[in-house]
């Protein structure tokens, strides 16, 4: 593993001072937003953004990737020492209060929102303030969990036992928690709901399913839904990453080596997928044609790919590790977007298949491909802090 890091050690750099050197300006320029996506190279900002469903409350400040802009500035911050990512991190943090006047508006969620924002300043800094936030976040999501069926769930009153497979990037709050608090409470829930998952979502061959429907009283398996894949039984390639990062934190966090074998047996499942060109698609089973890709299901993948590379034994590790590099050459050749002018950097993510959909949501940059492209060049430097 060492070896693979010091022979890209030059590329690992020279990324790392690009991603500085654009982020410093983009951070000044998007102070006042948490964005999402943009429009004509210009960040919006999900503060403004109102709900398509008029029955529903506004999501705006509630919308679920909200943490992972002020995750990006944590990460830049612990990665450089510069003053203006902390500035702007705290700012996005106060922003992101808002989100908690909207209580019944939140969702499980609430890991990807405030786990790498609040959680990350309080882990760097031992902020006061952010660790409450974290605690707020930590008792909401705590209070998702059903005893009977021993599991998060994901929907509110209409799907009452609906598991979505994003799950499994949200529980590490909950891992925070049962430390910070010394209360062993919470990381049972964890274990509990990813022992459920781990039996639910992950099929034989490796492939995730998306969303089961689970009786909420049993927590036996009634169905499961494509999702945002292509279809029933299909394999939507993000979900892949959010069940491999998702183990293998929880292997990290627990000792528990079932989580570690999970991890790794949809790992080989996903690079079989990608090998070919590590240029994700966005469905593995979907029509050859037309060919839509996922780039932020690339960047979640390697950071994954590091931690089960640190976790296995010594002739294990460069599979891993070689897989996780190629994704993140392939993103920063095929779609990184260094232009100053323009403030996001990794393009080509989709947010979901969704066929005869139209183009809506479909290779466009979104804010989660960009944190976790940082993410992983970040642990390629040798940093060991871990932000989940």
């Amino acid at each position: 593993m060492e070896k693979i890091i010091s022979e890209n050690k030059a590329w690992i750099d020279e990324v790392w001072e690009k991603l500085d050197k654009k982020l410093q300006v983009v951070s000044e320029r998007s102070y006042d937003k948490i964005p999402y996506t943009t429009l004509d190279g210009v960040h919006d900002n999900k503060l403004e953004e109102k709900c398509d469903t008029p029955e529903l409350i506004d999501r705006g400040a509630a919308w679920w990737t909200n943490g992972f802009w002020p995750g990006m500035m944590w990460l830049m911050y612990a990665g450089t020492g510069n003053e203006q990512y902390k500035k702007v991190g705290e700012h996005a943090e106060e922003l992101l209060d808002a989100a908690f006047k909207q209580y019944d508006g939140l969702h499980h969620d609430v890991g990807f929102m405030w786990n790498i924002s609040s959680g990350a300043d309080y882990r760097l800094t031992g902020s006061k303030e952010a660790r409450l936030r974290t605690i707020y976040a930590a008792d909401i999501l705590a209070a998702r969990y059903n005893p009977m069926g021993k599991f998060i769930r994901s929907w509110n009153a209409d799907h009452v036992g609906w598991v979505i497979i994003d799950s499994m990037l949200n529980i590490p709050l909950l891992y925070w928690a049962s430390r910070e608090f010394g209360d062993d409470r919470y990381k049972a829930m964890a274990m509990n709901h990813a022992d459920t998952v781990m039996r639910m979502h992950i099929r034989p061959d490796g492939s995730v399913r998306h969303i089961v429907s689970l009786d909420p009283e049993t927590g036996e398996f009634i169905e499961d839904f494509g999702g945002q894949g292509y279809a029933q039984g299909s394999s939507w390639s993000r979900g892949q990453t959010w069940a491999l990062y998702g183990f293998v934190l929880s292997y990290i966090h627990t000792g528990k080596q079932e989580y570690l074998d999970t991890a790794k047996k949809v790992a080989h499942y996903f690079i079989a997928n990608v090998a070919g060109d590590w240029a994700p698609r966005v469905d593995f089973r979907s029509p050859e044609e037309p060919v839509y890709y996922d780039s932020t299901a690339a960047a979640c993948a390697a950071c994954g790919l590091i931690e089960i590379a640190k976790a296995v034994d010594e002739y294990e590790k460069p599979l891993y590790m070689n897989a996780a590099m190629n994704l993140l050459k392939t993103i920063e050749e095929r779609w990184c977007n260094w232009d100053m002018d323009e403030d996001s950097i990794v393009q080509m993510g989709t947010e979901a298949y969704y066929p005869g959909g139209g183009d809506k949501g479909r290779h466009i940059p979104i804010i989660y491909g960009d944190y976790y492209f940082i993410e992983a060049i970040y642990k390629l430097r040798g940093n060991d802090i871990l932000f989940w």
